[in-house]
């Protein structure tokens, strides 16, 4: 078995063949994780072969590796299920030893592995989470037809790239998508982000039918929420299935029990397919939650991230490769200042 010592001595310049993941594979993807990242990385099953083999298996992930002809592991990329909707799988966990990391196209060709198997487990799009302290992950993203859909403001902590020594401080992702399988289907848009949301439409290559959101909710309708807190990245995703006049009642003791453990990220994702979405997003912004972005197919119809920080993010650590990210910042923060303005005045 490889560990990650050995990982460190491989030689640079064999040959490398991209595959999907074998059962094999599993022990030296563990150990090239260990030799870039340490024990840093957040997610354990990376850690752990069985588990991994077991999740490659039900399709939970779809692990990608770079092989040499001896059998080591020196890069990995999985798609893996983390939406609402189990047709959408995000891309991700990619990374490659640092002496193949010249090597031409290595992380491209294993995105491409994964999507060409995405179908065969019923996925119909793929999120995908491009981190802005560089811009590698982004240009492998824009040459697989990654369209950015938003901005994840300081995502993950700097300690997960403190091997690297490349983050001084809390990381951005440009969050984008890649449709598999066409699903037309209706939309509402908040009138706070009807023109922010219909420019994110324009990268989209499937027709919306597109409506404005001016409904308050029925007055029997409730909330109903499900929260999820990564403790190694002090974030919270809150997932509502649906919103009702209770929404502030409903979110407050997620985001106390958040708070006492420290959460530094707020993430809410509201349905679009809610005829009253943009008096959510309304009361949502009213509680310093500002804009993340469009993330298509997201509860199988598409959905609104919005995004509550407990800190002031560092604007000028983010750096974008295209005029479209770049101008999705600008909006971002853009609704971060005003939704700051509000909770100060």
């Amino acid at each position: 078995m490889m560990t990650e010592i050995d990982a460190l001595k491989i030689a640079a310049g064999q040959e490398v063949a991209v595959d999907l993941m074998r059962p094999a594979d599993a022990p030296g993807v563990a150990a090239l994780f260990r030799a870039v990242y340490g024990q840093k990385y957040p997610v354990e099953t990376y850690y752990q072969p069985q588990e991994l083999v077991a999740a490659n298996q039900d399709g939970r992930i779809i692990s990608s590796v770079a092989r040499t002809p001896k059998g080591d592991i020196v890069g990995h990329n999985a798609m893996y299920r983390i939406a609402p909707c189990p047709k959408v799988y995000e891309g991700g966990a990619g990374l490659v030893l640092p002496a193949y990391r010249n090597t031409a196209k290595l992380l491209t060709r294993m995105i491409a592995m994964g999507l060409q198997a995405v179908p065969e487990f019923g996925g119909e799009g793929v999120f995908g989470e491009a981190v802005c302290n560089h811009l590698h992950t982004q240009k492998a993203a824009v040459t697989l037809g990654n369209i950015p859909m938003g901005l994840e403001v300081e995502l993950m902590p700097a300690e997960v790239y403190q091997a690297e020594k490349s983050a001084p401080g809390r990381v951005s992702s440009l969050a984008g998508f890649q449709t598999i399988k066409p699903y037309p289907h209706a939309v509402h848009l908040p009138q706070a982000y009807e023109d922010a949301l219909r420019f994110l439409y324009e990268g989209l290559a499937e027709p919306r039918q597109m409506e404005t959101s001016t409904q308050a909710p029925p007055a029997e309708r409730r909330s109903r929420l499900a929260a999820e807190i990564y403790d190694y990245a002090q974030v919270t995703r809150i997932t509502a299935w649906e919103t009702g006049w209770d929404l502030i009642a409903a979110l407050e003791p997620l985001e106390i029990e958040a708070a006492a453990q420290g959460v530094a990220v707020f993430q809410i994702w509201l349905p679009l397919s809610s005829p009253w979405v943009g008096w959510a997003a309304d009361v949502l912004r009213g509680r310093g939650y500002f804009l993340g972005g469009l993330l298509p197919r997201w509860f199988d119809e598409d959905g609104l991230l919005m995004q509550r920080l407990r800190h002031v993010p560092d604007w000028n650590a983010i750096q974008l490769l295209s005029e479209r990210s770049q101008e999705i910042a600008r909006l971002v923060r853009r609704d971060w200042e005003a939704a700051r303005s509000v909770r100060m005045s």
